[in-house]
């Protein structure tokens, strides 16, 4: 398959009802789907191979021009048709209400996973037609489909189901494994097309009437739009924040509370490249900058039960602890090829589970500490329970027996182990987060010596990171002790509180990232060799940390440029992938990529804090 015949990965949109997700084309051809769990098999994979994957598409059979848009402050598509002769439009939505009895939880009711368009006559007379191939686990198996009714199609096929239901009718079954339909649509006219999943034997054969399916539809677009209008944040790039917050919440698993760092597996760094990683799994790293955000904007539900699911996953030795974990908390991820599929425009390998699992990244320990204590601050908390207060204690004490070891780093690099800057600070971040836990456990606060030890270890990472950690010359904090290289990680010196924004030191390590790490307005993460081949592009999520170290270094004007460089760079939804091309704008990477809309949050807010003359509230500023 040609590499032009891909879409490029800015022309799809995002829907989900917090358990399933979907990506939907700029022709309304939904071309990837995953129902039940994000990280689920999926049962369209098109943008991953255009021949095999699967899709299901709804178009005008005549020529067309298109422009889409979500239905405000939601996670409904629109997309409208206009062929000349006529206009039509599909709206789309994987269907989603509150469950009234669970506050802060969807409900989960039969059909579960109902996929729902909506095909709508705006004007004139418009043919469309229906296209639907679905191809279970990842495009490897091509299912069963037989008819149980000119309007109903049940595929069947290992270990998933479907349910076709179609106001376009009658449906065509081939004996490709494929079934179409064409409907004529007038000014006026609906067509509800529901597409429902159900596990291997679960499924149920029947209709919705079009007066239960307008119904969801409704209480989809309410369900999201009641959510977004709970933001309480009022400043600049408000939208953007919005937009930002709705796909975060899309991204957070229900069942668990977990946050996925995208629903996409192995949309590449470089195009044709070997970068292609599975992102559907909730990263330690995130944790932080996840409550943080949420609880910002006042979505301290989401907050709170993101911080039970890591309180939870995490329990048990600290020894045990991971860099990432499964949606459920799981903690085999291994990851695994799939050569059948010949990946978005031949960028292969397609992988699906991720190698960095059993990776050794001294930053979690730092992570787990901060985000408990933003989740005590959150909950009002002023003690901590004696079995929690232990584990945490074996979380700073195995930290502070590990920090002078080399490990691979926040950016999982696979070219060997070092003294990472980054992995230091965090290293300093969770004994400092250790003292401040003694406040609030009477139980640690009691033995002899625990907080003189952990006073004179969070001094000697200080020392380390400040010679060590510093170029001589220009004053710039490195990538890694004993290396020349920068790394836009850096820039959370000053972001984890570690120095104030106006530091010579951090002065000088923004003054670098501008001048050796950005182009054209984008920030790379790094630049020096990683263990892999070939390129990326830009770093989203470290282009936004460069703008807010700026705005608290006081330069809110060039916080401003690189945070409007990022997006006008989203695509016309207001979605961002994780990286950007920095000399075309294209988006790269999985899709859309939950740190990428973090990014924006964060830097929005540092934005509003520092034109208001305001210190950012977390994380507090620390000189211990």
């Amino acid at each position: 398959m040609a590499q032009t015949d891909y879409p490029p990965i800015a022309d799809y949109a995002f829907l989900s009802d917090c358990h399933s997700v979907a990506l939907v084309s700029r022709d309304a051809s939904v071309e990837w789907a995953c129902f039940h769990r994000f990280d689920g098999r999926s049962v369209f994979a098109r943008i991953l191979d255009r021949g095999r994957g699967g899709y299901f598409r709804i178009a005008p059979v005549a020529q067309f021009t298109t422009t889409r848009r979500y239905l405000p402050d939601t996670n409904v598509l629109e997309t409208r048709f206009d062929t000349g002769a006529g206009v039509v439009t599909v709206t789309d939505c994987l269907v989603v209400r509150d469950d009234l009895t669970r506050p802060g939880r969807v409900e989960r009711r039969p059909p579960e996973g109902l996929l729902l368009r909506v095909v709508r006559g705006e004007s004139g007379t418009v043919d469309v037609e229906l296209q639907f191939a679905p191809r279970f686990e990842y495009g490897m198996t091509v299912p069963y489909m037989e008819l149980a009714g000119e309007d109903l199609a049940v595929v069947t096929g290992g270990p998933d189901s479907l349910l076709l239901q179609s106001g376009l009718a009658p449906l065509i079954v081939d004996n490709l494994g494929n079934c179409t339909a064409r409907g004529t649509l007038a000014e006026g006219q609906v067509a509800y097309v529901a597409l429902s999943y159900a596990q291997a034997g679960a499924l149920t054969v029947e209709r919705l009437s079009p007066v239960e399916l307008n119904g969801r539809l409704a209480e989809t677009v309410g369900f999201w739009s009641n959510w977004a209008a709970r933001c309480t944040y009022q400043g600049p790039h408000r939208d953007a924040v919005v937009r930002s917050a709705l796909v975060l919440k899309g991204l957070i698993y229900d069942e668990t509370g977990a946050l996925a760092a995208a629903p996409t597996t192995s949309l590449p760094e470089e195009i044709g490249g070997e970068r292609n990683w599975d992102y559907r799994y909730t990263w330690l790293r995130d944790s932080a900058a996840m409550l943080g955000s949420l609880g910002a904007l006042g979505y301290l539900e989401e907050a709170d039960r993101f911080g039970e699911w890591l309180l939870r996953t995490t329990a048990g030795r600290a020894e045990d602890l991971q860099i990432m974990y499964g949606l459920g908390g799981e903690r085999l991820l291994h990851e695994v090829d799939l050569d059948h599929l010949e990946g978005y425009r031949a960028s292969r390998p397609v992988r699906v589970g991720n190698g960095a699992w059993d990776q050794f990244q001294l930053d979690t320990y730092g992570e787990l500490m901060e985000a408990t204590l933003l989740v005590l601050k959150l909950r009002g908390q002023q003690t901590v329970a004696p079995r929690g207060g232990r584990f945490l204690r074996d979380v700073v004490e195995l930290n502070i027996k590990r920090w002078e070891e080399a490990d691979e780093g926040i950016w999982e690099i696979r070219g060997g182990r070092r003294h990472f800057v980054f992995s230091k600070l965090m290293a300093w971040a969770a004994v400092d987060c250790g003292i401040r836990l003694l406040d609030i456990s009477p139980e640690l606060a009691q033995e002899p010596g625990l907080r003189e030890r952990w006073e004179e270890a969070r001094q000697e990472i200080r020392t380390a990171l400040e010679t060590r950690g510093v170029d001589a010359k220009t004053g710039a904090f490195l990538q890694a002790f004993d290396h020349d290289e920068l790394d836009a990680s850096s820039l959370q010196v000053s972001l984890r509180g570690f120095l104030p924004g106006n530091d010579p030191r951090i002065l000088a390590t923004i003054e670098r990232t501008e001048a050796e790490l950005t182009r054209n307005g984008h920030v790379y993460r790094y630049l020096g060799a990683d263990g892999l081949s070939g390129e990326e592009g830009s770093f989203v999520f470290c282009t936004l940390w460069l703008a807010s170290a700026l705005a608290r270094a006081g330069r809110t004007e060039a916080a401003e440029k690189y945070l409007a460089g990022v997006l006008d760079c989203a695509n016309d939804l207001g979605l961002l992938a994780e990286e950007i091309d920095p000399d075309t704008g294209e988006l790269l990477g999985n899709f859309p990529q939950g740190f990428s809309h973090l990014g924006v949050i964060a830097a929005a807010l540092n934005l509003a804090y520092a034109q208001a003359g305001a210190d950012a509230p977390w994380p507090p500023r620390r000189v211990g």
